[in-house]
């Protein structure tokens, strides 16, 4: 099973109204700590993680994500190790790595591919990745059998909606407000709005991310018709803040998970 299968069969198999996906900076706040935070993440009822890569200009992120991956950087986290928590962690679960087409680029595309698989890693985010640029990691990608998991915002035209949506793979994300991660308050109507118009122009599914933070945004994500909600700062803040991260974030992920069965 190659990781776009995986993916699919995580969707698919989640028992729940829409698959779990909680973010995880690797190497935040140590390498051993962000493995620990990740297999927590299983144990709480996650049905894939997406693996952030740190990055020193990460466009998309939002505060809470930026200043981990930054404190990351500073203990040493490189691209290789966060690869080594890729290939422990997708023992038990689809790893989605996200990092930024700089990382991507300098180990070329085909090579960027060929190490995320051989990691055992199942799918590709890259969100500064714009679509005109994207056709040679693409090729990559299928190559190896990773997916690559394009982005689509409110403010996305439909024409591009199309082009982007026809070739997805995996799952296409879907961001819930124009702006970087970040917990918000719920805007349900949002929600589907956006999701409605991404899922009439892909045939994969379509995960819901960026601003969900409580069980309550996570069920109401799904009850919007999200067929996955990614949920990261809201993780990430409690793993900053907790004295055992790993049982905190558990918790936390155990409720995400109860809120969308």
């Amino acid at each position: 099973m190659n990781g776009i299968d995986r993916i699919a069969t995580a969707f698919a198999g989640s028992g729940k109204r829409a698959a779990l996906m909680p973010y995880l900076m690797g190497g935040f706040p140590d390498l051993p700590t962000s493995l620990a935070v990740g297999e927590a993440y299983a144990d709480g009822g996650a049905d894939l993680v997406e693996l952030g890569v740190p990055f020193s200009d990460p466009l998309a992120d939002g505060p809470v994500i930026h200043a981990a991956g930054t404190r990351a950087l500073e203990v040493g986290a490189t691209v290789d190790g966060v690869l080594e928590l890729a290939t422990r962690l997708s023992q038990r679960l689809p790893v989605v790595v996200m990092t930024y087409a700089n990382l991507v680029l300098a180990r070329t595309p085909g090579g960027f591919a060929a190490a995320l698989a051989g990691a055992g890693a199942s799918g590709l985010i890259v969100p500064d990745l714009p679509l005109e640029e994207a056709p040679a990691v693409l090729e990559a990608c299928d190559a190896h059998g990773i997916a690559l998991v394009p982005l689509v915002a409110p403010t996305t035209p439909d024409d591009r909606l199309t082009a982007i949506g026809e070739r997805a793979r995996g799952f296409l994300y879907t961001v819930s407000v124009a702006g970087t991660t970040g917990e918000r308050r719920p805007a349900e109507d949002a929600y589907r709005d956006v999701l409605s118009r991404a899922k009439a122009h892909t045939d994969v599914p379509v995960a819901l991310g960026f601003g969900i933070g409580t069980p309550e945004q996570a069920s109401a994500a799904a009850d919007a018709g999200a067929e996955g909600v990614i949920v990261g700062s809201r993780l990430v803040r409690e793993a900053a803040e907790a004295d055992d991260p790993p049982a905190a974030v558990r918790e936390v992920v155990a409720a995400m998970a109860q809120a969308l069965r």
